[in-house]
């Protein structure tokens, strides 16, 4: 699961990056709000994590930026402004929650979780196909009453190609989603390797990951 996290204290921008990547996301981090913006143009993130006070531009601006462009993407907002009035506002801009600094950090993640429960855009939180489920917010997949065990990159493979479901998933796409770096994901047979050990661990769900030669892999129900 992609998450941005914009920034521009570069210690806490640390902090924050080395902190989801140890509860398996996948962090883009960037340093100012016109950096965010253009990421939030080219990627696809199951949420956001924006700081208010940012050179460029500001948190406050880019969620209002983003809701003017019809973006839905959860925003965590981060900032040292704890008046209720300043709650307001950044609630009234766009914000889904408000964490105020200095924070404990597996506070930002229970928050974190409860953003990816809610419906986006109207889809159902759950995704189902066959007899699997996964739900991204508790990040558990399940199936003939038993989860199977995946890794974060399986896991992650997984949830690109139900999200996009029945529509073919590029390889380049899958590799945005899953890896840090698209050159780790693309290089020699990477992704094979994965996909031939994720099929293993979902014999009796019911579905069936499919190769299309040239573009990239589906899943389908069996």
């Amino acid at each position: 699961m992609r998450i941005l996290v914009a920034e521009d204290d570069a210690g806490l921008g640390a902090v924050l990056e080395r902190g989801l990547r140890e509860n398996g996301y996948v962090v883009d981090l960037v340093p100012d709000g016109e950096t965010a913006a253009a990421y939030l143009r080219l990627y696809q993130y199951a949420a956001a994590v924006i700081d208010w006070r940012m050179p460029r531009l500001s948190g406050l601006d880019l969620v209002a930026r983003l809701r003017r462009g019809g973006s839905a993407v959860p925003v965590l907002m981060l900032t040292a402004r704890d008046a209720p009035a300043d709650r307001i506002t950044g609630l009234d801009t766009g914000a889904d929650d408000y964490l105020v600094k200095p924070f404990d950090f597996g506070e930002l993640l229970a928050r974190l979780r409860a953003l990816l429960r809610r419906p986006s855009g109207g889809r159902p939180p759950l995704l189902a196909l066959g007899r699997l489920e996964l739900d991204p917010a508790d990040r558990t997949v399940r199936f003939g009453g038993r989860e199977p065990a995946l890794t974060g990159t399986e896991y992650g493979i997984l949830e690109i190609l139900l999200r996009r479901s029945p529509a073919v998933v590029e390889r380049q796409t899958i590799a945005q989603h899953v890896w840090d770096e698209e050159s780790d994901g693309l290089a020699s047979n990477t992704i094979s390797v994965h996909l031939a050990r994720l099929r293993s661990k979902l014999v009796g769900a019911d579905v069936r990951i499919e190769t299309v030669r040239g573009i990239g892999y589906r899943i389908v129900a069996a």
